[in-house]
């Protein structure tokens, strides 16, 4: 997958299955659309620039959430993009992403107008009826607060349709669009007919262009905001379309599934969705048990109007096996036996019948997989990845004891299938995963030994894991292709024309990973372990922290939060402006690196009690 697909996966569908025919949502180039409706209606290129955010925050900025940071896209970048949509050869049209989604049966789906437009758009158009919304998530307004049009204001339709008419042009059309009006921002007014007026509205425009038009949606709202979603403000937006125009994506259906809150969309077809990874974070998660019951229970439902099933992961290339059972279950007609499944999982996996491999994996499958909380999002809660406090929650949802018996059993296979670049992935991501309970192991004896004024037992038990722990994880991840820094950010600058270009695109993803925003706004959203990353970032910031709880001891005083804050961001902020050059080639022996981590930490973890929080 190139960088620029890695963009924008946050809130981005990756593909869904409709009736077995794969919908993917993956249009690149409609900002450059975007720019030439903007300029054609006067807006000049300053204020146009102001509207798009860079590469790495794009998806949001489609969505209406964020603007500006991390820009102005250079011109070069609208360039780049629409050539992966178009290549010209002898006056005709090749169409290269669209082409070859097209020629393998699959149906894209394009990009349509939700309302939001430039700032500056009441410059040229002074009696426009728009409103400002609220700022979204941690930012402020200058990066946030939304610009929407009325629905009801003829200019509404007037960009719309010239928008969707130069797209159908251009690329053609398979006659399904993608917006989302409000996702995660709250509507001008919960009034049920300003609703409805709206999604009308949005409909229109794309019918305008193309009469057999149908809005694919996300349901993700209805989900985010139930104080604001209630019944009868869910039902006039849907109710806006008429039936079987609109298809919603239950986005996150697996752990909080809306078909059943909202009578199955109140006769709106929907496609039930997977979501499982928020931020693209790094650890081992799943809810296996809901994957394989919840399609079928959906399907059950009373006047179901489900049509499909489909994958909505924030971020891929983690947790294989979920994706291998969600895609698996497109084809089932009936749940399957979990234990047996995964049995021949592993044996396909990795090309081997050894025993161990099945026993680990049904052990991964009754455990760390199968979380059962009621609508637990999968966001890496571990300290490691987070800004170190007082007050960091360890709690887990399986027993600790299944996750190390698995290390232990895919440990003792080690030495025959080294070569075997799945099981070397995968031994590597479960140490990397027993590493990380032994984080919060630490974390709570370094937390009590400062509460309780044991300076020594703080300095022994700090110094092992800043010391020793952290940089083993850092030499473990550094020597598996699939967890390095240096790909992320290599991938990035190679975008570049120039050195200006490479360097932004860096900072871009640079930032995504780390403060997610220029003072840390959605700080660690993304949570990645990687090498480099764990070296440089997350073991800076563990560094300083033990240091400071060891002042904080010599000297009589307080730990401070806020101070420590203030402290702690000039070593994030240092991290993604500090231009060093990452390896984006594995180095040392993986083997050797995981058996010293093994016989050292094995026998500690499996001698500790369970975290609590």
């Amino acid at each position: 997958m190139v960088w620029w697909d890695w963009a924008r996966w946050e809130q981005e569908i990756d593909w869904m299955a409709l009736n077995g025919i794969n919908l993917p949502l993956a249009f690149a180039g409609q900002e450059a659309l975007w720019q030439e409706v903007y300029l054609s209606l006067g807006l000049n290129q300053t204020e146009v620039d102001m509207f798009f955010t860079g590469p790495a925050f794009l998806a949001w900025n489609r969505m209406g959430n964020l603007f500006r940071w991390g820009g102005p896209l250079p011109q070069s970048w609208h360039v780049k993009q629409l050539y992966l949509q178009v290549q010209d050869n002898r006056n005709t049209a090749f169409y290269k992403i669209l082409h070859r989604m097209r020629s393998l049966g699959m149906i894209p789906v394009l990009p349509a107008f939700s309302g939001n437009v430039p700032e500056a758009i009441t410059r040229i158009f002074p009696k426009a009826n728009v409103t400002k919304l609220d700022p979204w998530s941690h930012f402020n307004c200058s990066y946030s607060c939304a610009t929407v049009l009325d629905p009801r204001d003829p200019l509404f339709q007037r960009i719309g349709g010239l928008f969707l008419s130069q797209l159908v042009k251009q690329f053609g059309t398979d006659h399904i669009y993608n917006t989302d009006t409000f996702n995660e921002m709250t509507p001008a007014s919960p009034d049920p007919s300003y609703l409805s007026t709206v999604s009308g509205a949005v409909f229109s425009s794309m019918t305008s262009v193309d009469p057999q038009a149908v809005w694919l949606m996300q349901g993700w709202m209805f989900v985010h905001d139930p104080v604001f979603w209630k019944p009868a403000q869910i039902q006039a937006l849907l109710g806006g379309v008429p039936l079987g125009r609109m298809i919603v994506l239950d986005l996150f259906a697996e752990s909080t599934p809306a078909f059943s809150l909202t009578h199955s969309f109140y006769g709106q077809p929907f496609i039930w969705c997977m979501l499982h990874n928020f931020g693209g974070n790094n650890g081992l998660f799943g809810t296996v048990e809901s994957i394989n019951q919840g399609p079928f229970e959906a399907q059950r439902y009373p006047n179901s109007t489900l049509v499909g099933m489909g994958l909505a992961p924030e971020g891929i290339e983690q947790n294989a096996v979920v994706y291998e059972l969600m895609n698996e279950m497109a084809w089932r007609r009936e749940p399957v036996n979990l234990q047996k499944w995964v049995s021949l999982y592993a044996g396909r996996r990795y090309g081997s019948g050894h025993e161990n491999l099945a026993a680990a994996w049904k052990l991964l499958f009754r455990s760390i997989y199968n979380c059962t909380v009621p609508h637990y999002k999968n966001h890496n809660h571990s300290p490691l990845v987070h800004r170190p406090s007082l007050h960091m929650a360890t709690e887990l949802w399986y027993e600790r004891k299944d996750l190390l018996e698995a290390w232990r059993l895919l440990y003792s296979a080690a030495p025959s299938l080294m070569a075997v670049e799945t099981f070397r992935h995968d031994l590597v991501d479960i140490t990397r995963e027993a590493l990380q309970l032994l984080v919060s192991d630490f974390y709570l004896e370094i937390r009590a030994a400062f509460q309780n004024h044991r300076l020594p037992e703080l300095l022994t038990v700090g110094g092992v894991l800043v010391y020793d722990l952290l940089p083993e994880l850092e030499r473990l991840l550094s020597s598996e292709k699939h967890f390095l820094l240096g790909t992320w950010l290599a991938r990035a600058r190679s975008l570049g024309l120039d050195a200006k270009e490479a360097q932004q695109y860096e900072l871009n993803a640079r930032n995504q990973v780390t403060l997610w925003g220029p003072s840390g706004n959605i700080l660690d959203y993304a949570s990645k372990e990687w090498g480099g990353l764990v070296g440089d970032y997350y073991a800076q910031r563990w560094s300083l922290f033990v240091s400071t709880l060891v002042e904080c001891l010599d000297c009589g005083r307080p730990f401070k939060q806020e101070a420590f804050n203030q402290a702690v961001f000039q070593v994030e902020q240092g991290f993604v402006y500090n231009q060093r050059r990452y390896p984006d080639k594995p180095l040392g022996n993986t083997y050797e690196i995981a058996k010293r981590i093994f016989l050292k930490y094995f026998p500690q973890a499996m001698n500790r009690v369970s975290p609590a929080a």
